[in-house]
């Protein structure tokens, strides 16, 4: 088997690559993967497989039922379709050519490489038993995330699985190696929307005035306390502010100030205390410097979790088929992904594909203008997902 899906990925390795540029050229935004999720389709029944359209809008669902289905073990496999609101500075045959949108996270990448595993599968399915089920999702990228709304529309039943496993390419790690964690690996993500109020005029006459530029520079500053100060010792957390609006000019100050940024950590129960201070504090302060402070917190993903006894074997089984060379352990990381609403309710694992090759310039990291792949990563991608998908059902 271990031989057979090597042959089956170096043979489809092209065609894989050739999917993976068409998904480049096109890409789509979040919740919007009309044109993508026909493209999936398309290939799906090219191959033999009807797959389900239409979960939650945009997502698709299929199965390769193995010699024995009924009753025998699922295991379900994940990609992500959506693209960034980013403009594509890269110059390469497959760039964007759609303005202002693309694949700078390399779902492009997953989608391929899960493309590739269905054609590595439906030939092999005469030779294990069991049934694997692929989730095509969308709108990782955006709240309340693709993953959430599949839940809801049944992805997890009918059939339902008893491990889902997905993978996300990882531009510090080379191409050729794979990277594992078990237990807590990646954080929730909240986002964070505040209006600064005050009364605005002229710059040369602050006792005129209460300046939400100054109140808005203050809440920021003092925010980072509630971090500092209060997160318990091993709850590793994040608040970070990355839009900050005061539309005045060098000498009229604004009525009002926006800000946006976002709350990350690992502690369920030290984020809704987090964010409990962090709305206080913030009232408190604009309205002892005379103005308010209009504080709403998107609820977004939850943390993380890989499940201890599946990565480990599944850690071992990636072993056997790259060499124990080529994966490594990896260290929490505070960016979050809505695989996450997976993890809270079905034993899974996420691990990360290695795409950076120096020697080509491909070192960019995702969510910039020149993220791209080592396009070697497509075979071992759906390789060894393959491989991973038909140890956990079990090999005749």
């Amino acid at each position: 088997m271990l031989d057979s899906i090597k042959s089956l990925a170096r043979q489809y390795a092209s065609d894989i690559v050739q999917t993976r540029r068409h998904l480049h050229a096109h890409p789509e935004l979040s919740f919007q993967e009309r044109n993508t999720a026909r493209f999936v389709a398309d290939q799906l029944k090219a191959i033999g497989i009807t797959p389900q359209e239409g979960v939650a809008d945009t997502g698709l669902v299929a199965l390769i039922e193995g010699r024995k289905s009924a009753g025998s073990k699922v295991v379900a496999l994940r990609a992500d379709m959506d693209a960034l609101p980013i403009h594509e500075a890269n110059d390469v045959p497959y760039k964007s050519t759609v303005e202002g949108v693309m694949h700078a996270c390399g779902h492009d990448a997953h989608t391929a490489s899960l493309l590739g595993v269905a054609r590595i599968l439906h030939v092999l399915r005469d030779q294990f038993d069991g049934t694997v089920k692929l989730v095509f999702q969308p709108g990782e990228e955006k709240a309340p995330g693709g993953a959430s709304l599949m839940i809801k529309e049944g992805v997890l039943e009918n059939p339902a699985p008893v491990s889902m496993i997905g993978q996300h390419v990882a531009p510090n790690i080379p191409v050729g190696k794979i990277g594992f964690r078990e237990g807590m690996y990646m954080a929730s993500t909240d986002e964070i929307y505040m209006t600064v109020r005050g009364k605005g005029g002229h710059a040369a006459m602050p006792d005129n005035l209460v300046d939400p530029v100054l109140i808005a520079s203050h809440i920021i500053v003092a925010l980072q306390q509630i971090i500092s100060r209060n997160r318990p010792p091993a709850s590793p957390s994040v608040l970070s502010f990355g839009r900050f609006i005061a539309d005045g000019v060098t000498n009229v100050i604004p009525n009002e100030v926006t800000i946006q940024g976002t709350f990350r950590c690992m502690n369920e129960e030290w984020r809704e205390e987090g964010k409990k201070r962090m709305v206080k504090l913030a009232e408190g302060i604009a309205e002892a410097m005379g103005g308010s402070c209009e504080f709403t917190i998107v609820h977004g993903y939850p943390f993380l979790k890989n499940h201890p006894e599946l990565t480990r074997r599944v850690r071992s089984q990636a072993v056997e088929y790259m060499g124990a060379d080529n994966v490594i352990d990896l260290d929490l990381w505070m960016a979050g992904e809505d695989f996450a609403f997976y993890s809270q309710v079905v034993d899974s694992c996420f691990y990360r594909l290695g795409t950076r090759n120096e020697a080509r310039g491909i070192v960019s990291g995702v969510h910039t203008p020149t993220f791209d792949i080592d396009e070697a990563a497509l075979e071992t991608g759906a390789g060894l997902m393959s491989w991973l998908a038909v140890q956990e059902l079990g090999v005749m």
